[in-house]
């Protein structure tokens, strides 16, 4: 098996809503899939954070970034992705790549789709001499415990390892940290719509900061 990250393009669009569909089906609502205006305004706003996996030359997965300043405010899905655009939030000259979707159809997970598009991603990061890449990420095993204690509470405990949580867990393993609890991020009944933004710091990001020439 052999898994390959390109950057998609317009003429992937179909091979992307497949996995839209598969990895988001009802009662998923349809009208939160990738349009394809939306997937031609990531390519026109920073096409080097539009992400697509194959897997033994099938499209296995995606994922889409956009450059933001990080400046620690709380904000939700909508405000971070200029409501799935990107283009009004997309900052050139930001310091931080921030990852507003990943998916990976059904048939492929357990496959390496999802470790290797967040490789691809820290290796942007380094390329491009940014600080960190970030992410608001689900929590949805915090409903489970939700009566007892708050999501701050929660995500120390799956940090510690005493809970095992089906996305921050698997975050975990990334090699991303939390920064900060985000309430209101996401219509998210399992997550009671809050998020935990995690980082990967760039290590070079001091000897190599952006815009600086290569040694």
């Amino acid at each position: 098996m052999t898994v390959i990250v390109r950057p998609y393009t317009i003429d992937d669009y179909d091979a992307l809503l497949t996995v839209q569909r598969e990895a988001f089906p009802p009662p998923f609502p349809e009208e939160l899939w990738w349009k394809k205006e939306q997937i031609a305004a990531h390519i026109a706003a920073y096409p080097e954070g539009a992400m697509v996996a194959l897997c033994d030359g099938e499209v296995a997965g995606s994922s889409t970034s956009l450059l933001i300043t990080f400046t620690g405010k709380p904000h939700t899905w909508e405000e971070v992705s200029d409501n799935g655009y990107i283009q009004g939030a997309h900052e050139p000259d930001g310091d931080s790549l921030y990852g507003i979707d990943l998916c990976v159809r059904p048939a492929y997970r357990s496959k390496g789709i999802a470790g290797a598009l967040y490789e691809a991603r820290k290796q942007l990061v380094v390329r491009s001499g940014l600080k960190r890449f970030l992410a608001g990420c689900r929590i949805p095993g915090y409903n489970l415990h939700a009566d007892r204690m708050d999501a701050d509470e929660y995500v120390r405990r799956v940090v510690a390892g005493e809970f095992k949580d089906l996305v921050l867990s698997f975050m975990l393993r990334q090699g991303l940290t939390p920064v900060q609890v985000l309430d209101n991020y996401l219509e998210d009944d399992e997550s009671l719509n809050k998020a935990v933004l995690v980082e990967w710091r760039n290590s070079a990001f001091a000897e190599n900061p952006k815009g600086a020439e290569p040694a």
